[in-house]
């Protein structure tokens, strides 16, 4: 299965941003990338993406409500993320988990959510410093895949996000034997064939590294996704499927 490389612009981006996406299509219609790509914008800008991703981009949203309608101000369910033209969703992001308390049986229900929309659901788990430091990393990750991965995963449906909290955004990043061990230990622990994803302060400096590495099956990628020039880097560094 190729690698899989997907973009969370967070909350950043007004329609100005759609020129990124417009850029990096231009530039996957001149020279088709070796993997699969896809942009999460903010869901503002899902549908409007649609217009200038030239069939080159998929469009992915970044969090989901578990139901599919009713008095839940403000968010937005994986139903009308399919509508507006998203295939995919972020679900459990490290930055959910912490500023707005989900638990895995609430990420769990997102990523059943997102299968019932026919989406599907990049699902992340990662490890604190101090939980890495203290030797739980693996106890970590082994524990949120068994509450945060519903039974019914299969490649079509599911990708896992491993994203180490301590990595995201600061710029610090695991060493390349550390990526591969917990992928490797991840690997063990989720059903055959899901894709296991990178994510943590990846740039186009480190790409190649550690999309070379076992078991990753591609990067789930921050800043670096905001600017089209330095995510089609990321994206050009991507293995050929075997």
């Amino acid at each position: 299965m190729s690698q899989l490389i997907a973009g969370n612009w967070k909350m950043n981006g007004v329609a100005a941003a759609l020129s990124e996406i417009d850029a990096l299509a231009v530039s996957l219609t001149d020279r088709p990338a070796a993997c699969d790509v896809l942009v999460c914008p903010p869901a503002t800008l899902i549908e409007r993406a649609s217009h200038v991703s030239r069939n080159r981009i998929a469009l992915g949203g970044q969090d989901c409500h578990a139901e599919i309608s009713g008095a839940f101000t403000g968010d937005v369910s994986a139903e009308m993320l399919r509508d507006a033209g998203a295939t995919a969703v972020i679900v459990g992001h490290s930055e959910r988990r912490q500023y707005h308390g989900e638990t895995d049986a609430v990420v769990a229900a997102k990523a059943k959510a997102a299968w019932r929309a026919g989406l599907t659901a990049i699902i992340c788990i990662g490890e604190t410093e101090a939980e890495r430091d203290s030797g739980k990393a693996n106890d970590i990750c082994k524990s949120q895949l068994a509450g945060s991965v519903p039974d019914g995963a299969t490649s079509a449906n599911t990708a896992i996000a491993y994203e180490p909290v301590w990595a995201i955004g600061t710029g610090k990043t695991p060493t390349s034997e550390e990526i591969a061990q917990m992928h490797a230990h991840i690997k063990a622990h989720i059903p055959a064939g899901l894709r296991i994803l990178y994510g943590g302060s990846v740039k186009p400096a480190n790409a190649v590294e550690i999309l070379a590495l076992a078991d990753v099956g591609g990067a789930l990628v921050g800043g670096a996704s905001l600017k089209a020039s330095d995510f089609l880097t990321i994206v050009r560094a991507c293995r050929k499927s075997s």
